[in-house]
């Protein structure tokens, strides 16, 4: 049997972790490696100027924690320095649509990086390779180059939500991205275009030498405050020196007396909760699964969710989140029969009318040990400062531009992000571990492959490959996978449903399985071009 698996959405990137693992490495050591690796070969994807969210089980050394690396917003920024621009709400409520899409795209829209600085600290808690090491394949692939892959590519070229500035823009918006992305004649690279990226590799060496503090105090981080002050936007040197990341217990619960440890707000483990408990109220196998009222039922219980996360989840040090209340048994069971009656949940949204790029890897060892991490660049900012190479997120999107709600903007704070890693249990034992990218899709992936595990028995491949559907407003989304006669009742019923021109969507959810013996069966989403998992 494997002693260790690896399962994320880009091959280069499992070959990088595999490799930890075959020289010795831990968990940790291939979750970096690939993480690294992921930052070059897929980078509108994810980035060390990113955000993210990890959680780490290792019962040989007690360890159970999260670490949150969410960005924050800038000491620079107010309340109220956009609440003149509001345009609308994108219909999945992923962002707000502003004059002149100020949050969306430059140097306004980035918030405070925190990817490297986790991904330093986890190495020193729990990693055992060296440093540098970890580091080497992603500066290799920088170097040397990548080829672009048809996933990659669509993405690239792919049209965005109503409002929102489509990726090839964002890919163009640097010199240096317009260097490294767009051939001769002006047009993004083709699928089988090698892409090399200078820049990033000498930031990577530098990284790979001097450790991650460079980029938060030293040489990378003065480079990074002269061209801010260049382009006139919000991010500093104090703002870098200052960055902390929150480590804290997973926030646990419970499904058909399953446990389940997942993150903690701003991260999307509370709506994940939220959902399940609600649904623990109903016999799903017995409606069948993707019938009309599975959906239904699974529908509305999202739209809750997502309504309460709206109205109530924000960053806990800003915000006061009912996290009790929203994670309640009978809080639960009130929605529940809600459902069964009939009730269609309303979910508010500006009248305009996260974005998918993010990844997500889990790991796991011979020791037992397992890490679950999702990590992004959110909106993507388009901004490259000259020679660095990496692009920074664009994560004030997704505030709210409307001062004294949720998701406001505050100086320090985290905006609210759907990611959410997470670990099932049967009592001591791990039965699953997963994640997914997929803006405000996520946990609404996650919770479905979860179903698919839990309640009708699916493997993890079986369960990531089975149809999604998504309900993130008052509509329900559905992949072309599910037929149209099982629509119609829901039509029939009043709902608007829509459906997708592709098989796939409602987020790229990759996990590994444990039976009983602690042997790990690892499931990818390949549908977007790349999925792997990869036993060693």
């Amino acid at each position: 049997m494997p002693k260790g698996m690896i399962t994320t959405l880009q091959p280069d990137a499992v070959e990088a972790g595999a490799e930890a693992l075959r020289r010795g490495g831990n968990a940790m050591d291939a979750a970096l490696a690939c993480a690294f690796v992921q930052t070059v070969v897929d980078p509108m994807m994810c980035g060390i100027a990113g955000f993210g969210s990890l959680q780490i089980f290792d019962p040989g050394r007690g360890i159970h924690e999260i670490i949150d690396f969410h960005g924050r917003v800038p000491a620079a920024a107010t309340p109220e320095m956009w609440q003149d621009r509001i345009l609308g709400e994108t219909e999945d409520g992923f962002g707000f649509v502003l004059k002149g899409a100020v949050n969306d795209l430059g140097p306004q829209s980035i918030t405070t990086p925190g990817t490297l600085k986790a991904f330093s600290e986890a190495h020193e808690r729990y990693g055992s390779l060296p440093w540098a090491d970890l580091v080497e394949p992603a500066i290799r692939y920088a170097r040397d180059g990548y080829l672009v892959t048809p996933g990659v590519h669509a993405y690239w070229v792919s049209p965005d939500t109503p409002g929102r500035v489509v990726v090839r823009d964002r890919l163009g918006y640097s010199e240096e991205g317009r260097r490294i992305y767009f051939d001769g004649i002006g047009e993004v690279r083709q699928i089988g275009a090698t892409v090399q990226n200078p820049g990033m590799g000498h930031a990577l060496e530098t990284i790979a030498r001097d450790g991650a503090e460079t980029f938060y105090t030293g040489e990378i981080a003065r480079r990074i405050d002269a061209d801010m002050k260049a382009r006139g936007g919000l991010l500093c040197t104090q703002d870098l020196a200052n960055y902390a990341t929150e480590t804290n217990s997973p926030l646990k619960g419970s499904y058909r007396g399953l446990g389940i440890s997942t993150n903690r707000p701003p991260g999307g483990g509370i709506m994940l909760l939220e959902m399940l408990n609600i649904l623990e109220n109903f016999d799903l196998a017995s409606m069948g699964h993707n019938a009309p009222e599975y959906i239904r039922t699974v529908a509305e219980a999202m739209k809750i969710a997502t309504a309460d996360k709206d109205n109530h989840v924000g960053d806990p040090r800003f915000y006061d989140v009912p996290a009790d209340r929203l994670t309640d048994k009978a809080y639960a069971k009130g929605q529940a029969e809600a459902i069964a009656r009939g009730d269609k949940a309303h979910v508010e949204r500006l009248p305009l009318s996260e974005s998918p790029g993010t990844t997500h890897l889990v790991t796991s060892d011979q020791s037992g040990a397992i890490v679950t991490m999702t990590h992004t660049l959110g909106m993507m900012s388009g901004v490259i400062t000259d020679g660095l190479g990496f692009m920074y997120n664009g994560a004030m999107a997704v505030f709210d531009p409307r001062p004294g709600r949720a998701g406001s903007i505050a100086p320090g704070k985290a905006r609210f992000s759907s990611l959410c890693p997470t670990i099932v249990f049967d009592g001591d034992r791990p039965l699953l571990a997963l994640g997914a990218p997929g803006g405000t899709q996520i946990a609404m992936g996650v919770l479905q492959v979860m179903l698919n595990v839990i309640d009708f028995g699916m493997t993890p491949q079986e369960a990531i490959h089975a149809p999604r559907f998504s309900a993130t407003s008052d509509a329900i989304a559905v992949t072309a996978r599910i037929p149209r006669y099982v629509c119609a009742p829901l039509e029939e019923a009043g709902y608007t449903v829509r459906r997708s021109a592709y098989s796939y969507e409602i987020a790229s959810v990759h996990a590994i399985g444990f039976d009983v013996a602690g042997n790990p069966s690892g499931g990818a989403d390949f549908s977007y071009g790349g999925g792997m998992a990869l036993a060693v």
